[in-house]
């Protein structure tokens, strides 16, 4: 009796376990997120500061019971392309932090990041800590070396740096540029690529950035779009997926786990949407719509998945930007039930 009892728990649980790992439909996803909303707090440590810029932040991780987010700080500047990466730490979940300092400078002169180091994101793997960042250069056409932020040839590249610690010192790969412009000027990343996500999937890294067509010109910003890349090791190489660009409307590269499948949110559409398989966000679109005064600017995710942990594939919270002229700040969102 007791046997017959014990294979019946053994079968009730491995139901339960199946019926756990079945997909959820892209209707209940949707209805899911029309149920959500952004609500944002403001934090110490790393918000408005008189005369200072930090913006364009990371995802942020955990380790050890502390939170880490990496972001770029300017003095006195409006967000553009100059700046460094800067790290903070939380012990509070990211309501107050403590500013660590630079963790990635500029590259030396004459190479291609050495205008800027700028939107970081990070990801750890066997205890190493992987910063992908974009870089720029000053004009290389300018005589006095000035960077004019032109259409033409001021191009991007997205590197990686790594270091033993979340606090750094963060050393550039020799792999730099991981990724870089298309040599096609038809191509959707021909003119700019910038703002990498990481998402591990089946032991493979897919690094998702957005980019900029250079036959676009000034107009450029309105028409970025996604693409995704693909590495067998953090530090590349990565391969540039076939089916570039994966998503057509939204300048901010942001992207979580969500259920069985990647979700995102796309700035220009201000919508919610989400892919199956991670790269199809077209064929059957999310949509679902967020007010854009409740919308974060440059979003990132505390993310348990960039350390190895296991959690809910699901957004909680995260930090994001408000834009303040010369002194753009951070603040603390949570996403809750309306």
């Amino acid at each position: 009796m007791k046997s017959t009892i014990n294979i019946l728990a053994i079968m009730l649980l491995a139901l339960v376990s199946c019926k756990s790992e079945i997909p959820k439909s892209l209707e209940e996803i949707k209805s899911y997120f029309t149920t959500k909303s952004f609500e944002f707090e403001d934090v110490k440590g790393i918000g408005y500061e008189q005369g200072i810029t930090r913006r364009d932040n990371s995802d942020v991780i955990e380790i050890d019971g502390k939170y880490y987010v990496y972001y770029t700080k300017v003095l006195g500047q409006a967000a553009g392309y100059w700046g460094a990466v800067w790290c903070a730490v939380s012990e509070d979940k990211g309501y107050t932090w403590n500013e660590i300092g630079e963790v990635l400078g500029l590259g030396e002169k004459g190479t291609w990041d050495s205008q800027a180091t700028f939107t970081p994101n990070v990801i750890e793997e066997k205890e190493v800590y992987f910063l992908y960042y974009t870089g720029v250069q000053p004009t290389p056409s300018n005589p006095d070396g000035i960077f004019e932020n032109n259409s033409t040839n001021d191009y991007t590249a997205i590197g990686v740096a790594k270091a033993n610690s979340p606090e750094g010192p963060f050393v550039r790969c020799e792999t730099n540029p991981v990724i870089s412009v298309s040599d096609n000027h038809d191509e959707f990343d021909s003119y700019r690529v910038d703002d990498a996500v990481l998402i591990k999937n089946e032991n493979k890294f897919w690094l998702y950035y957005k980019g900029r067509k250079y036959t676009d010109g000034k107009r450029g910003p309105a028409h970025t779009k996604m693409g995704v890349a693909f590495s067998d090791n953090p530090q590349g190489p990565f391969r540039k997926y076939n089916g570039n660009p994966i998503l057509d409307k939204s300048h901010e590269v942001f992207l979580w786990k969500q259920d069985a499948g990647i979700a995102c949110l796309a700035s220009i559409s201000s919508t919610f949407e989400f892919a199956a398989d991670g790269v199809d966000f077209s064929t059957q679109p999310l949509s679902v719509k967020i007010p854009k005064n409740k919308r974060p600017n440059a979003p990132g995710a505390f993310r348990a998945d960039l350390t190895g942990k296991k959690a809910k594939p699901e957004l909680s919270w995260g930090i994001s930007m408000i834009h303040n002229g010369p002194e753009c700040y951070l603040v603390r969102w949570e996403l809750k039930n309306k």
